[in-house]
């Protein structure tokens, strides 16, 4: 079972930047997809962005495209979140999760999550 362990949270002034590690262990050639997820006070679990192990494939929310930038180092097990120039609207629990492919879904396991807080 894939386990996934999430670090790199924290609190920032809007325009920042920050980065987010997700290390994925034990996992598996059959879960190809990772994904980071966030879920703000109040609101429900959003998509952010997604990659594959495999071909490298990704995809974004709208709400992020262009700040964000998942990334991904196969020999480390390890999938990055680089946020730049963000805003207090990106204030949630970002959460990593692994998946077969990136339509997530009833098969996906989840990391705790790291808190990222943006302030004015």
């Amino acid at each position: 079972q894939v386990q996934l362990v999430e670090s790199g949270g924290g609190l920032v002034q809007a325009g920042d930047s920050l980065r987010l590690s997700c290390v994925a262990s034990g996992r598996t050639f059959s879960r190809d997809a990772m994904g980071w997820f966030r879920q703000a006070p109040g609101r429900g679990r959003e998509f952010v962005a997604g990659i594959t192990w495999s071909g490298g494939s990704t995809s974004y929310a709208a709400s992020v495209k262009g700040r964000f930038t998942i990334s991904k180092d196969n020999a480390k097990d390890t999938v990055y979140l680089q946020m730049n120039s963000l805003i207090i609207e990106d204030t949630a629990v970002y959460s990593c999760a692994s998946d077969r492919s990136l339509f997530f879904g009833s098969s996906t396991v989840w990391g705790r999550g790291t808190q990222v807080t943006v302030s004015s």
